[in-house]
């Protein structure tokens, strides 16, 4: 055999090799996922330590939280911990309402291991100037939810993501809050609904996401309909990967629309997780 034909063989094997290495499609996975506890929100003040017990048989490892009277449930931080790390379970995040209790939603989050204190709504504004006193306001929570060790962030919905007096005001506020204190949550859901490009704005301000809500949608007439993943319009694969691609650490199944149960969703949407490849 010559040098030249050494060469190539040499590379095709080494081509080969690539293309067999047992890894590469385990690495196009997501290997945790989560869930945004408000998708059972009619089963979780009845019962919530059974309801995230049969959460986690299902495969979600990561829990968000939202407000509600008690975003632990009538558990003490560190019984809230406890309870979900002997499921294998880590709540990551919360919902909540920075308006009321701030010092002392604070408090109990770092208590409880939280990684992120989440503002979920806002509501549209009426011009971009009250968009950007929401972004001072987020700011200065921001601050004091760094100094407890955890990230504050938002959670876009549609509507700031419309375009208003010429711009985007989702992008004000991404581009009016400080990084060091104020990270944010993308919705893909709500940003295909509002019509914007998801892989374009993830490759701009993809830096500037740490988690994910994941749920399907279609859209007739203009008006939006939650489906279990997988039965929706939205091309996942491209979006997802742009996620990656932006560092994203959290992937959320979120869904407020069902065909039956709740619960029956949610074990749908855990199983089809499961399959995805990007």
């Amino acid at each position: 055999m010559n040098r030249r034909d050494f060469i190539m063989q040499s590379s095709a094997l080494a081509a080969g090799a690539v293309l067999l290495n047992p890894f590469e499609s385990e690495a196009k996975k997501i290997k945790k996922f989560g869930v945004q506890l408000y998708s059972v929100r009619d089963l979780m003040p009845k019962d919530a330590k059974g309801t995230m017990k049969k959460l986690a048989e299902m495969g979600y490892t990561q829990f968000e939280s939202y407000g509600g009277p008690d975003f632990l449930w009538g558990m003490s931080p560190k019984e809230c911990k406890t309870f979900l790390g002997d499921m294998g379970v880590e709540m990551v995040s919360t919902h909540f309402d920075m308006t009321k209790d701030l010092d002392k939603n604070i408090e109990r989050g770092a208590e409880a291991g939280l990684k992120y204190m989440l503002c979920p709504y806002l509501g549209p504004q009426k011009s971009l100037d009250e968009w950007k006193k929401k972004a001072d306001l987020f700011n200065q929570v921001g601050e004091k939810v760094t100094k407890a060790g955890m990230k504050f962030g938002y959670h876009n919905h549609d509507y700031s993501f419309k375009t208003q007096e010429g711009k985007i005001p989702h992008e004000l506020l991404l581009d009016s809050t400080d990084p060091k204190n104020v990270m944010f949550e993308l919705d893909l859901c709500w940003i295909v609904a509002a019509g914007q490009d998801t892989v374009a704005h993830l490759a701009k301000y993809g830096s500037r996401y740490e988690l994910v809500h994941i749920k399907d949608m279609v859209k007739t007439d203009g008006k939006v309909t939650q489906k279990d993943l997988g039965q929706g319009s939205i091309e996942w694969k491209p979006i997802l990967k742009a996620a990656q691609k932006a560092g994203v650490k959290y992937y959320l199944v979120e869904q407020e629309q069902y065909p039956g149960a709740s619960i029956d969703s949610m074990k749908a949407d855990a199983e089809w997780m499961k399959k995805l490849k990007v």
